[in-house]
């Protein structure tokens, strides 16, 4: 990425709108190839598992056909080592590359050798590019049809509770894009998880700043028309699924969200392991990532004052520095792990 272009996209603001898109580090490049749209079947098939194949003693890459979207959908479960023993279910999602690039936790993190002690299930879709995992109100010529929704709150879960020896516990956790994503699938499925954790993710989706992201993650990277995800920008479709004007509706699920201010933090230097001195990455996550986090930052205390009003079980997480990438997502991760295995008795 040019210098001058990283320089401009900062002072303009529009490039932290940009990659709150949450692609992965928060610069990734999209997926090399986009999906095409899917067409009704005649006699629609059930959801299922098509295929399941161990990639390793603990984890599980399945092909689970959607019904909603007529076509498979890669997922990868991390399971227990006690896979006799029921375990509660964690639904892990990436950021806007959808784990059809290379950011995906199983990359970029340690969460396979951090869940190896855990009991618990994590199950990741490995697909879902510029989505924001919900229902689409209609298909599109380039991301094609988009019923994530559906799957991931209706398709999914009795096939994994089926599948694997589960205590019908469940949370849900997302980085970025997915941060958005994951509180509005607890609000439409309120009684399917104890807990939501939104890592860097943005609540604000209807006002003209979540738009503006929502249209540079949809339409920028994934060459996506927005409008077909929720209707006209005007319209009751882009209310409907605001996070932060539902917030009332989290009643009874814990809440816990985290970002930092955007500052330089422990992370953002020469030596940390996703630079590995590269000078180039250095200065993307420094200006960029922290432009990004900034204002996702700024979205993440307006969420706070929306769950507060609310009495909302809410816990937020602001951390003095810090950018919009893959290392504090970890750290966030490790350090909500205790409180989400609490809600979800995994022992």
């Amino acid at each position: 990425m040019m210098r001058v272009s990283v320089v401009r996209g900062v002072a303009a603001l529009s490039v932290a709108v940009a990659a709150c898109s949450g692609a992965g580090t928060a610069f990734a490049e999209p997926p090399s190839s986009t999906a095409t749209p899917s067409t009704p079947a005649t006699a629609p098939l059930p959801s299922r598992i098509v295929s399941s194949a161990d990639v390793t003693s603990r984890e599980k890459l399945l092909e689970v056909y959607s019904a909603s979207m007529g076509r498979n959908i890669s997922v990868t479960v991390l399971h227990p080592e006690n896979d006799a023993r029921p375990a509660p279910v964690l639904y892990l999602l990436n950021g806007a590359g959808g784990g059809e690039d290379s950011a995906t936790w199983k990359a970029k993190t340690d969460y396979r050798k951090f869940f190896a002690d855990k009991h618990v299930n994590v199950v990741t879709p490995n697909s879902g590019a510029f989505s924001y995992y919900t229902d689409w109100q209609k298909d599109d010529p380039v991301l094609g049809r988009n019923k994530w929704q559906t799957f991931l709150t209706e398709e999914l879960p009795p096939l994994v509770d089926k599948s694997f020896t589960t205590t019908g516990a469940n949370a849900i956790a997302g980085i970025s894009m997915s941060g958005t994503s994951v509180l509005n699938l607890a609000i439409a499925a309120p009684k399917l998880y104890r807990s939501v954790a939104a890592y860097s993710g943005c609540a604000r989706t209807s006002d003209p700043l979540g738009q503006a992201y929502i249209r540079t993650v949809v339409g920028d990277r994934g060459r996506g028309d927005i409008t077909n995800m929720w209707g006209p920008l005007d319209g009751p479709g882009w209310k409907a699924n605001d996070p932060y004007l539902n917030a009332a509706k989290l009643k009874g699920v814990k809440v816990y969200m985290t970002s930092g201010t955007g500052l330089p933090g422990p992370y953002d230097v020469p030596s940390a392991r996703l630079i590995n001195g590269d000078p180039a990455v250095l200065l993307d996550q420094v200006l960029m990532g922290g432009a990004i986090e900034a204002v996702v930052n700024s979205c993440t205390q307006q969420m706070k004052q929306a769950l507060d009003k609310a009495g909302v079980d809410a816990t937020v997480t602001t951390r003095p520095t810090g950018s919009h990438s893959w290392e504090y997502w970890q750290r966030d991760l490790h350090t909500t792990w205790p409180s989400i295995a609490k809600d979800l008795n995994a022992a």
